[in-house]
């Protein structure tokens, strides 16, 4: 079993808020989560188009959802979790949605990219879309939300991006999934460090 002293994981249903929840994970995935692995669906975010790329990841953070939360919820932190970010930054706040512009390194190319977020801090759900009215050249589609879902002193976390870009699709399949595994990844490390930090700091 996976080291956070897992009991069981609720399997997940339909939401009622027009954002799909991940359909419930079969029995072997349910085993492969608990043993700490990072599951992969084919799933997109609601809305997603039919040629976009991208998918849903389902892991377990050994964190509680508040401190997983205050880790997705810390823009300037976000190069630290995302791929390819160099830097983040909200330019406008009007909860309960806010624009952050960031600044991807896409091979040689620094790209611009804007996004319009919905954080939920009592579902403890964020999620995103490309903001229409900002240029984002690059992007043709991209959306995504993040779930945090409580699970004893764990959490388990879903993170679903859909994406479309200049480059086909076929050329950027493979790098749309390891995306996914990495910022989960990514987001354990920084649970681990902010404990390790919060354990240091004196009594």
């Amino acid at each position: 079993m996976f080291a956070c002293g897992i009991v069981g994981l609720a399997l997940w249903s339909q939401g009622t808020s027009g954002w799909a929840i991940p359909q419930a994970l079969t029995t072997d995935q349910q085993r492969r989560v608990e043993a700490g692995e990072i599951v992969l669906l084919d799933a997109l975010p609601p809305g997603a188009s039919a040629s976009a790329q991208g998918g849903t990841a389902v892991a377990v953070v050994c964190a509680s959802p508040a401190l997983v939360w205050d880790i997705l919820v810390d823009v300037r932190n976000h190069p630290a979790i995302y791929p390819r970010v160099t830097r983040a930054e909200v330019t406008r706040a009007d909860p309960p949605r806010m624009r952050v512009r960031y600044t991807l390194a896409i091979g040689p190319l620094s790209v611009e990219v804007h996004m319009d977020k919905a954080p939920d801090p009592a579902r403890r759900r964020i999620e995103w879309r490309l903001a229409e009215d900002r240029p984002n050249w690059f992007f043709a589609e991209s959306s995504g939300y993040w779930q945090v879902d409580e699970m004893g002193a764990d959490s388990v976390v879903t993170y679903a991006v859909a994406t479309r870009t200049l480059v086909p699709g076929f050329l950027t399949r493979s790098s749309h999934r390891e995306g996914l595994v990495s910022t989960i990844e990514a987001v354990r490390q920084q649970a681990r460090k902010v404990a390790a930090d919060d354990c240091r700091r004196p009594r």
